[in-house]
């Protein structure tokens, strides 16, 4: 299988600004407590690998491969990893559809923010699941757009978020993946005693991050992927795009601004014996 569904955010500026601020803390706190010093760990969706960089100065006997179906923005990721004088970090390039290791290579696989834009989340869970060692972990960590909330209300970004919703599902994806990454994982094989599931928020806030959210998301609707696809794909004209994107840089100029991203995860234990 490869890859059939168009990614809705692509890798524009605009976009790897919101991607470089991920961390292992904010974005991957529910993994922390399973780490092991020595542990074999796959990045599945790494993007520019600032995850990966983190997790893999917290496994220091071990070695993380990060995995990227789009190679460009890998060199951002290499690069950072030889910032930080790193030895136990991979990249490579490949489509999580089938993914390149033999079955049981990994103690953790792991994905971020993946399955919402891909045609097929439950046939990559099965891949991440083979590729699992017996008693392994496979994680995943995935926002859900119809739960998002934020103040004070504007209809502009109810237009947004309306408009966001359709183009993910017209590009392929599910932009509500939070809510249904555990059911994806049952129907990858997964028993309901062997999937764990919690949930987190990214909270934006202060003025400083208010403009960094409301900045990016106004230049990533007229001038990332998204922008394209939403014309190409949904039908959405250009000034609708031009419409949003004024509405969320008035809502950024408000002073109680606040925005709460929340996401649905997982940690799935592969059976010792299936």
């Amino acid at each position: 299988m490869k890859e059939s569904a168009t990614y809705t955010h692509g890798h524009h500026p605009s976009v790897l600004r919101s991607h470089t601020w991920r961390t292992a803390a904010n974005s991957a706190a529910y993994l922390l407590p399973h780490l092991r010093p020595d542990m074999h760990i796959l990045d599945v969706g790494c993007g520019p690998g600032t995850i990966t960089v983190d997790l893999a100065r917290l496994i220091p006997n071990g070695h993380i491969t990060g995995l990227e179906l789009a190679p460009a923005v890998l060199e951002q990721a290499r690069a950072l990893a030889a910032s930080h004088s790193l030895i136990n970090i991979t990249f490579q390039s490949a489509d999580a559809n089938a993914l390149p290791f033999d079955e049981g290579t990994f103690d953790l696989v792991l994905c971020h923010q993946v399955l919402q834009h891909v045609r097929d989340p439950v046939h990559i869970l099965r891949e991440m699941r083979r590729v699992a060692k017996r008693g392994g972990l496979v994680a995943a960590r995935e926002s859900d757009y119809a739960g998002f909330v934020w103040y004070p209300s504007t209809a502009g970004l109810d237009v947004w978020r309306d408009t966001y919703l359709t183009v993910c599902r017209a590009n392929g994806g599910e932009p509500n993946a939070g809510r249904m990454v555990h059911a994806w994982a049952r129907r990858a094989g997964f028993t309901r005693e062997q999937i764990k599931c919690s949930s987190s928020n990214w909270c934006y806030s202060t003025a400083g991050e208010i403009q960094w959210w409301s900045g990016l998301w106004a230049e990533r609707t007229v001038a990332s992927e998204f922008a394209r696809t939403a014309r190409e794909n949904a039908g959405v004209e250009g000034g609708e795009l031009e419409g949003i994107a004024r509405a969320w840089r008035a809502w950024g100029g408000e002073e109680d601004a606040w925005f709460s991203v929340p996401s649905g995860e997982v940690i799935c234990v592969k059976g010792v014996v299936d």
